[in-house]
């Protein structure tokens, strides 16, 4: 029992905040659909969901940022839905941003000042007590040792606390925090959670919006999970790892493998090979200690959530982001390569966003791939692409930025195999494709795998589609590899990870 409850359970205690059939709508697009829960004082609960499901936007409509379609929101009983988001702030709800947004020119401690001073013009300047009420406040959240500095010369760890103590000046009654452990070590995690208990030991209501229930399930009471806008889970948080619906949507239902033995690679040397890979984004860690490798004419499948570290991997790889540690290719070591050298040595990655030029044509993005080859090799080329998506072949003098979502993101692979690559690089193909467009780039994977000696490095959430297509497995979490080997041990050893 926490010391704010002591005495009574959390279930008779009246709720702090209530929301109540929320929806959110962008035109056709609901983004929110009758969500409804409760937080009572003391309590901290987590709201999961994978990327687009909806939290975040449940989170900026509780807030005020974004007003509600319908539905209700009560802070302490009294209606808050539809006021703007600064009257919502000084009602007692405070948010914890997942990107510092500090003063720079500021120190720590006139930081946590300004937050501590009323919205008041007749009060624009700190007293002897806010100065002991800032210092305190620092104390509390660890940033003594830093309080004369600026933000630019702090850790991420330290940005983060100073968001935090910005919160508590606030003295809200309920704090959302979002991805609360981005970033962040495990020992700062540790240090983190604490801060947050703390929250709950003065009887706040805490929010934390996260896109997996593992990363917040040891400092939550409950866990609501989304997906596409709905509640489809409610409960402890083992009980919902545990639940059908949400191992469906993370994991995608029925598990198939045709794996290839890594014995049958094993006599050559890695085609690629990534040794304790790291990279930072300013102060934040986004790759720790990363290490995996292919073979030629290897499937390996990266499967991890959204901020996981995915992307930022392959663009290490590609020579778009720097890093520590080593990446060889073909027992080369890349640093120093330019993107370009790296995608005419034989990597090509196909991100995420696809980056087509919209205003060409078809049949110009392809040549647009090809442009190092001969007459005859590009005709060879696009004769063996329009095999493997024949849509594009009837598209040909179609303006890409007309296309379908799926027939764009079949122009983006066929594109990039139109540099006849050594190594594939896909970045979350699947993402927001309807199931036919899937069982189109299903079978495109496949006839690469039987046919040809192309290797593949694929980045995925959809981990249905992932395992099928990978001779091994790696699952990135939170920046690091949690688990590899082949994919017929995944659900058995690495789901729980996972999620």
């Amino acid at each position: 029992m926490n010391p704010a409850t002591t005495g009574r359970s959390l279930t008779t205690l009246p709720a702090m905040l209530e929301v109540a059939n929320l929806t959110k709508r962008y035109g056709g697009l609901v983004a929110v659909k009758d969500l409804s829960f409760a937080i009572r004082p003391g309590e901290i609960l987590g709201l999961i969901g994978p990327n687009g499901s909806g939290k975040s936007t449940a989170m900026k409509t509780i807030l005020g940022v974004e007003q509600r379609t319908s539905g209700s929101v009560k802070l302490d009983g009294v209606e808050i839905a539809g006021l703007p988001a600064h009257k919502i702030a000084r009602l007692g709800v405070g948010l914890v941003f997942q990107h510092s947004r500090p003063l720079n020119r500021q120190t720590v401690l006139e930081n946590i000042k300004v937050a501590l001073l009323p919205d008041k013009l007749t009060k624009l300047f700190a007293g002897a007590d806010v100065d002991t009420a800032a210092r305190d406040i620092a104390e509390r959240v660890g940033l003594a040792r830093v309080i004369d500095r600026k933000p630019p010369t702090l850790s991420f760890a330290d940005l983060r606390r100073l968001e935090l103590a910005k919160a508590i000046a606030r003295n809200p009654k309920l704090v959302m925090v979002d991805e609360p452990f981005a970033g962040l070590t495990a020992s700062e995690v540790a240090a983190f959670s604490a801060l947050i208990h703390g929250f709950r030991a003065e009887g706040r209501a805490v929010l934390l919006v996260d896109h997996n229930v593992k990363g917040v399930s040891a400092l939550v009471d409950r866990v609501l999970a989304m997906y596409l806008g709905e509640r489809i889970a409610e409960g402890e948080p083992a009980e919902v790892m545990r639940d059908e619906t949400v191992r469906r949507v993370y994991l995608g239902g029925a598990l198939t493998t045709s794996a290839r033995r890594e014995a049958d690679f094993a006599n050559n040397v890695p085609l690629l090979q990534v040794e304790s890979v790291g990279v930072f984004y300013g102060k934040a860690l986004a790759l720790h200690d990363v290490s995996l490798h292919v073979h030629e004419g290897e499937f390996v499948s990266v499967v991890g959530l959204n901020g996981a570290g995915k992307t930022t991997l392959f663009n290490a790889i590609s020579a778009l982001v720097p890093y520590s540690g080593a990446i060889r290719w073909g027992g080369n070591l890349l640093r120093g390569q330019s993107p370009a050298a790296v995608a005419r040595g034989g990597i090509v990655q196909c991100p995420e966003t696809r980056e087509l030029f919209g205003e060409m044509t078809v049949r110009e993005n392809l040549d647009l791939g090809g442009n190092t080859l001969t007459d005859t090799e590009l005709g060879e080329r696009l004769e063996w692409l329009f095999g493997l998506f024949p849509i594009l072949f009837d598209r040909q003098a179609q303006i890409a930025r007309t296309l379908s979502g799926g027939e764009q993101q079949m122009l983006a692979i066929a594109r990039a195999l139109m540099m006849k690559p050594r190594l594939l690089i896909l970045d979350e193909p699947t993402l927001g494709l309807a199931p036919v467009i899937l069982e189109t780039l299903s079978r495109a994977l496949e006839s690469l795998r039987t046919t040809t000696s192309i290797s593949v490095l694929l980045g995925e959430q959809n981990v249905t589609f992932a395992l099928p297509h990978a001779d091994r497995v790696y699952v990135l979490d939170h920046s690091r590899i949690a688990w590899e080997g082949p994919p017929e041990r995944f659900e058995q050893e690495a789901a729980a990870t996972y999620l």
